[in-house]
């Protein structure tokens, strides 16, 4: 693709970085925001960079948060003894558009995936494990997509924690085999936190 502009080429190439976006994508976006009101972009590039280095992970959660805690940790009407174990921050947002969840979360950042090269140790599973160890939960609600990876993970956190006193359990099968939890409807998610059942049942099916 030939550019007029070196300015507009380096835009383009950066802004294909972006999942799912190609070069041609990223060009009508670099024209449409050279369409725009100059301060919106100078705005967008400002919000971006703020974002970038003002951003902090929850210390208890790992959640995205503006504080050291995020305001789900911070609130006292939140259940702090059941944790649900989610990948990242869009499963926390879906489940919260439920609004039929009243515990903690714990964001893993991922999922076990030995092709991608995603191993325990690259997620946040050993403070999960020190929680349990501490005695600091009741309840473990297994969240991940109905994927091989995601039952490898519960797997995996199960075993470690398998010897404590803490009650398991993963959402209802409500969410089809293959199934990213951020695209399932309020209601289905919604359900499938309430009809959760004992994780060691999943294990025999």
């Amino acid at each position: 693709m030939d550019y007029s502009s070196k300015l507009l080429e380096n835009a383009v190439e950066e802004m294909a970085r972006f999942p799912g976006v190609g070069k041609r994508s990223a060009l009508r976006l670099i024209l449409h925001l050279l369409n725009q009101p100059e301060e919106q972009t100078v705005d967008l590039a400002q919000a971006l960079v703020k974002l970038r280095t003002e951003i902090k992970f929850c210390k208890n959660c790992h959640n995205i948060s503006d504080s050291e805690l995020c305001e789900i940790c911070q609130s006292s009407k939140r259940q702090s003894e059941i944790v649900c174990v989610v990948e990242d921050i869009r499963d926390v947002m879906a489940i919260e558009n439920t609004q039929q969840y009243k515990g903690l979360y714990h964001v893993l950042g991922g999922k076990i995936s030995p092709m991608d090269g995603v191993g325990p140790q690259n997620l946040n599973i050993e403070s999960l494990v020190k929680k349990v160890k501490e005695g600091k939960i009741d309840e473990i609600i297994f969240a991940l997509s109905s994927t091989m990876e995601g039952d490898t993970t519960n797997f995996y956190i199960y075993k470690q924690i398998q010897n404590y006193e803490v009650k398991t359990s993963s959402i209802a099968r409500g969410i089809s085999v293959g199934d990213e939890l951020e695209f399932a409807d309020e209601i289905t998610l919604g359900r499938s936190i309430i009809n959760r059942q004992p994780f060691e049942t999943t294990l025999k099916s």
